[in-house]
């Protein structure tokens, strides 16, 4: 292979499936630092990518480099980046951000109307090399490894959306035990949650919650009602907060009737189209509900991160570890559904930049 190519994965056509090219290693600006890529998290973005579903074809150009969960090694800084040196490890903030927008000079860079997506928009990280600007890199403390910096971006998904309120001494629903709602979960007890539930119609998804963090209580909603978990668990009114991470519109109106007076509830979740909503319960039980995009730049970092090196384990939540050739054996993995983070391991073949 000529050392200016790399091996990457990218939809090539536009069909179901994903294909292994050789690609340009990407070429950095004066901002930017080029990453060799140790490992990847399959994502489920990624999923619809593979599948070309219809928000796949109306969002992502074709060709395009996949991938936005990763873990690497800076090779290459551009002329104007400081801070950064080479060999250092590091994650990255796959969302791409304007400046001039009201938001960003705000510095609530998360909520960019501008932003565009590695791996949807832009060239991602599943290839040997990518290039990210110098502001959107994560250095890694040497104590969390590749295959957690690798799936730091949907923790930061579920740390963002487990501390959009108090957590502390307070009842914890999650809705949906897929990898982002379990380590919700245990994102929830390390704050300090009393009580943690969480429902799904997946017994190996409960199975694998249980397995992630076994203080969570674990529902069934297929064989147990709601009411009588609370109950059991000795609450008087309800729970008090709402993660909803499913997508699904029968978990959002549970969370509704199993909250408290004034209770909250935070939105990761997608429904698919739009979904009727009884806005009546809301307005008349006073719940306040937050969607959540992302992670906040860069508090949901820092925040995560601190968590992982004070006793925050997620390394369960990663169930199947694939090298890079064996990509469609990862994504049969997650399109089980019963899996929960999917690695892949680009360290077998090396090119140089």
């Amino acid at each position: 292979m000529s050392s200016n190519l790399m091996t990457a994965l990218a939809k090539s056509k536009p069909e179901e499936g994903l294909w292994m090219v050789n690609a340009p290693v990407p070429e950095i600006g004066p901002d930017d630092v080029l990453i060799r890529i140790n490992k990847t998290g399959i994502c489920g973005t990624d999923i619809h990518i593979w599948n070309w579903d219809e928000w796949a074809r109306s969002t992502v150009p074709v060709p395009m480099i996949t991938g936005h969960e990763f873990a690497g090694t800076i090779v290459e800084i551009g002329t104007n980046v400081t801070g950064l040196k080479l060999g250092q490890r590091c994650s990255g903030e796959g969302h791409l951000i304007g400046t001039d927008s009201r938001q960003s000079r705000a510095g609530k860079f998360h909520l960019d109307p501008g932003t565009r997506g590695i791996g949807v928009n832009e060239q991602g990280a599943f290839a040997q090399y990518l290039r990210l600007p110098a502001f959107n890199v994560i250095p890694l403390p040497d104590d969390i490894p590749d295959e957690i910096g690798a799936i730091l971006d949907p923790l930061g998904n579920a740390v963002h959306t487990a501390l959009s309120f108090e957590l502390l001494g307070e009842d914890v629903l999650i809705t949906g035990a897929g990898p982002i709602g379990i380590m919700a979960a245990a994102v929830a007890r390390h704050a300090g949650a009393r009580n943690v539930a969480i429902t799904d119609i997946n017994p190996d998804r409960l199975a694998l919650a249980a397995h992630v963090v076994p203080s969570v209580r674990t529902v069934d909603v297929t064989k147990e009602a709601l009411a009588d978990v609370s109950h059991e668990l000795g609450l008087t009114q309800g729970f008090d907060v709402g993660l909803e991470m499913s997508g699904s519109q029968a978990a959002l109106d549970q969370i509704v009737e199993s909250l408290v007076m004034g209770g909250k509830i935070a939105l990761l979740g997608i429904p698919p189209g739009q979904s009727p909503v009884n806005w009546n319960r809301i307005v008349f039980k006073a719940i306040t509900i937050k969607g959540v995009y992302g992670r906040e730049m860069f508090e949901t970092w820092y925040k995560m991160i601190a968590m992982l090196q004070n006793g925050l384990d997620v390394s369960k939540v990663i169930t199947h570890r694939f090298a890079v050739d064996e990509f469609k054996q990862g994504f049969e993995a997650m399109k089980s559904g019963g899996s929960g983070k999917v690695v892949l391991d680009w360290t077998g073949s090396r090119t140089s930049p």
